[in-house]
């Protein structure tokens, strides 16, 4: 007992270590940006435009990934399963390559048409061409992720995280420099040659996590020959078994992903039509580049409780230590409503100064950014509860939230952004009152299951 939870809080610092240096390079890397000539808040709505359909590929392909296939290694190797752990990781690993090599594509090949059409920003057209190869990079990292994560060797996904942002800072600098002096501060020139950093940090990521897994085959190989006697599961099981799992994930993240692409979507076409083109861009580069940069810090220090939960339940729940289980998810929940807390207080009543200090070159957005820091409290706990959600299979209700989440940010983002009185600042509401239903359709269903006895495996069913 002691050991698995030196184990659990082991992974918790070390993600959050990790976490640490990720933001702290993140957070060079968008400072430059927004400072540099050229680029700022006008250049920020362009990238922002590209990431946000970048991110809704990814949902699609990879980005509950890892989740699922931590959930599956963990509890198959809590059973002393490891040759059907490895199984699972080889048939998921080609799966996901070809289903990444194929969002890759239909990225690249309709650029332009979700440049124009859909976004309405053409600028978009060439950083959506450049981000588009990192999908298959990215899919084939979730893999090899979800099977450390599994096997509890978080710190190997850990530094491959702190690798790929720390490239992705330093190459961005290196390039954009270069390639402003020859375009002469091109904005369009310089997004492009950002994204492009991008994807070549996610194939720097993936090498590091393909060179760990290599140099510890040996160790897994050991592992498999001396696994507890299972019945073999055929392909096709073990192939509907992973999209089992992992789709509910999946849907849950490109629910996620939609919520914040709907800005991308309807900001600059609704905010448009009462003020001028550029100054709309203008304003939503400064909420993507600069308000949601300095509002995630702490959702990326909670995702360590998030992403510890799910293969830490998984493999109590597979031992039958419920006592163990609720432990965890109690001081995860306490933990992030403290992280939650003193993160909203500071940025309200600091918001000016911070982005005096962290952009004297564009430091617009005081009142965004004390507007939308209330939103931080629901979005950590909702993470951690997610988390919790996932690692007992609850995937219905992350779902169902998820869902109820988007149309509530939809209807109010078309409705607000609408009120010239109001402006930007229904996206903001809109988000922050759609993250309140979330918080409450989880916590509802969290508390419901918390109620029922936990001593008997029917309360994880």
């Amino acid at each position: 007992m002691l050991k698995r939870k030196q184990g659990f809080l082991y992974s918790i610092v070390v993600l959050i270590i990790s976490q640490c240096v990720i933001k702290v390079a993140g957070l060079i890397y968008k400072l430059y940006l927004i400072n540099k000539e050229g680029f700022g808040d006008a250049g920020n709505a362009i990238y922002s435009s590209a990431f946000q359909i970048y991110a809704i590929v990814l949902a699609i392909t990879s980005i509950g990934v890892p989740n699922a296939i931590s959930k599956l290694i963990s509890a198959k190797v809590a059973k002393g399963d490891n040759k059907g752990a490895y199984r699972t990781f080889k048939i998921s690993f080609v799966l996901f390559g070809i289903l990444g090599f194929i969002g890759s594509s239909i990225l690249f090949i309709n650029a332009h048409i979700i440049a124009y059409k859909y976004l309405g920003i053409p600028e978009a057209e060439i950083s959506l061409m450049a981000l588009s190869p990192s999908i298959f990079f990215v899919t084939l990292e979730a893999v090899l992720k979800g099977y450390f994560n599994g096997r509890e060797k978080i710190s190997t996904t850990a530094n491959s995280q702190s690798i790929e942002q720390i490239f992705k800072t330093i190459v961005t600098i290196i390039f954009v420099e270069i390639f402003a002096i020859i375009s002469k501060n091109n904005t369009i020139t310089m997004v492009g040659t950002a994204s492009l950093a991008t994807t070549m940090a996610t194939a720097i990521s993936f090498g590091y996590l393909y060179i760990s897994y290599i140099k510890s085959k040996k160790q897994i190989w050991k592992e498999v020959v001396t696994s507890a006697e299972q019945k073999q599961e055929r392909i096709r099981t073990i192939i509907k078994t992973i999209f089992w799992v992992a789709m509910p994930i999946s849907l849950s993240s490109l629910l996620s992903a939609m919520n914040r692409t709907i800005d991308a979507f309807t900001i600059v076409k609704e905010i448009s039509k009462y003020m001028d083109l550029e100054q709309a861009k203008i304003q939503y580069g400064i909420l993507t580049g600069k308000v949601e940069t300095l509002i995630s810090l702490p959702f990326s220090f909670n995702m360590a409780f998030a992403t510890t939960l799910i293969p830490a339940i998984s493999a109590t729940v597979a031992r039958q230590s419920y006592k163990e289980a609720r432990e965890k998810i109690k001081f995860s929940i306490l933990a992030s409503l403290i992280i939650g807390l003193i993160s909203s207080i500071f940025l309200y009543l600091f918001s000016d100064f911070i982005l005096k200090i962290l952009f004297p070159k564009a430091s617009a957005g005081t009142n965004m950014l004390k507007l939308s820091s209330w939103s931080i409290i629901f979005v950590v706990l909702t993470q951690t509860i997610t988390g919790v959600m996932q690692g007992l299979g609850k995937f219905k209700t992350i779902i169902i939230s998820m869902s109820l989440g988007c149309i509530v940010k939809l209807i109010f983002n078309m409705t607000l952004l609408k009120v010239q009185n109001i402006g930007i600042y229904g996206a903001i509401i809109a988000t922050l009152i759609s993250q309140i239903v979330v918080f409450l359709v989880n916590i509802i269903y969290l508390l419901k299951y918390i109620k029922i006895d936990l001593k008997t495996k029917k309360a994880y069913r």
